[in-house]
């Protein structure tokens, strides 16, 4: 009869627990990156009344005879299934489409979490927008004026550079307009443009074209030391044939020499006014940091400035698991590694088994709570049930001491 009862109640016990897992799934249903988890019951030991027997050549064998002793705990495991992602239109919110962990750092440790939610911190760290914890990735690494990212060395913290400024130099520059065909061999036309040194200084520079021959204009170039020249030929129908070439301006004031490419196939020859004019150049005066967004899909960090630029600056770093399931809940929407997670598996978003970055999402949480409030039905009918079984126990208890009288 006590058999009953210490059965019954160590099934209150159980469906509590499962009670308790539904609830902390229900509890975290608008949670950013949430990750229900799933209960798994396992019978507990048998106690053996009978041993069986094998059949002999009279008789046929007999089954053992056990009453199990109850249910208990077998496992609650996280359900790694994807969350909807939901669109924030902040450039700060990531979310992962796929496999892969956010990797964050604080304390010497790692902790790993799929909620993107960031911030820049007043150092300038992109860090996770309520623990503070840092985001891990790769820094770009430049050369001259070209970044790149090596995903070969150690992750650590990305850095945002919101205190420098930024400037590019002249590589090209355009002249369009036309050049009259009734100018007089000798005469000549001056175009002055504003080209950028490699600091951000406009260098004006004067393109004196020379009227050489019929359809033909000698080109060179002067004002502040630049030096360059060529010649521009058109055809019958004054359209352009040929010329252009390249202008070299001696830097200053610890600047590199400026050399770019003038560009002249928008030019004509005929017979109005010479109206040739720089149409474009693609230097840029210095500019600040202003802002940031991340690439979607590759997770790279781009860094925007005042005047336009964009410089890449680093990479958002993935990491994925073995068994993710044997990860360890730590709060504030983080995991730790474990012993049966298996070691972290390091790489940038769309390589190996990790996902692609959304850029200006979160990842909801994955709760159905369909299924959640079908499981609070289960869980309180067995613990219903079981405290039925309870009641009759005592009922049957009662009757024994009832015999007495």
């Amino acid at each position: 009869m006590l058999r009953s009862m210490f059965t019954a109640i160590n099934s209150l016990g159980s469906h509590q627990l499962f009670l308790d897992v539904v609830a902390d799934n229900l509890a975290n249903a608008n949670t950013v990156g949430f990750k229900s988890s799933r209960v798994s019951f396992q019978t507990q030991f048998a106690q053996m009344m009978q041993t069986g027997a094998g059949p002999t050549a009279d008789l046929g064998g007999v089954n053992p005879l056990q009453i199990g002793l109850g249910v208990q705990m077998g496992a609650v495991s996280p359900v790694f299934t994807q969350g909807a992602l939901q669109g924030t239109g902040r450039n700060s919110d990531l979310a992962i489409q796929g496999d892969g962990f956010f990797i964050y750092a604080g304390g010497g440790q790692n902790y790993y979490s799929r909620d993107g939610g960031l911030q820049m911190d007043a150092e300038g760290y992109l860090v996770h927008g309520s623990s503070g914890l840092r985001l891990q990735g790769w820094t770009a690494v430049t050369s001259g004026s070209t970044a790149t990212i090596d995903t070969g060395l150690p992750i650590g913290g990305i850095q945002l550079p919101f205190d420098t400024a930024l400037a590019r130099a002249t590589t090209n520059a355009t002249v369009g307009g036309n050049l009259s065909s009734e100018t007089a061999i000798g005469d000549s036309f001056d175009v002055t443009m504003g080209v950028y040194d490699s600091l951000g200084v406009l260098q004006n520079v004067t393109v004196t074209y020379t009227k050489t021959a019929d359809n033909t204009w000698d080109w060179a170039a002067s004002g502040n030391g630049a030096t360059g020249s060529g010649t521009v030929t058109f055809d019958t129908d004054g359209q352009y044939v040929s010329g252009g070439g390249q202008i070299t301006i001696p830097g200053t004031n610890g600047a590199a020499n400026t050399v770019f490419d003038l560009d002249a196939t928008g030019m004509t020859q005929l017979a109005e006014e010479s109206n040739a004019a720089l149409l474009n150049q693609d230097g840029l005066a210095a500019g600040t940091f202003s802002s940031f967004f991340v690439a979607p899909g590759s997770g790279e960090v781009y860094g925007v400035y005042s005047n336009g630029m964009q410089q890449l600056l680093g990479q958002v770093a993935l990491a994925n698991f073995v068994n993710p399931n044997g990860l360890i809940r730590t709060g504030q929407n983080m995991w730790q590694e474990s012993v049966n997670a298996g070691a972290a598996q390091i790489g940038a978003p769309g390589t190996g088994e990790n996902g692609l970055i959304a850029s200006g999402y979160l990842e909801g949480s994955n709760v159905d709570m369909a299924q959640e409030f079908t499981n609070m039905i289960l869980a309180q009918r067995g613990f219903q049930a079981s405290s039925r079984v309870i009641t009759t126990s005592d009922e049957i208890l009662q009757e024994l001491v009832n015999l007495k009288r």
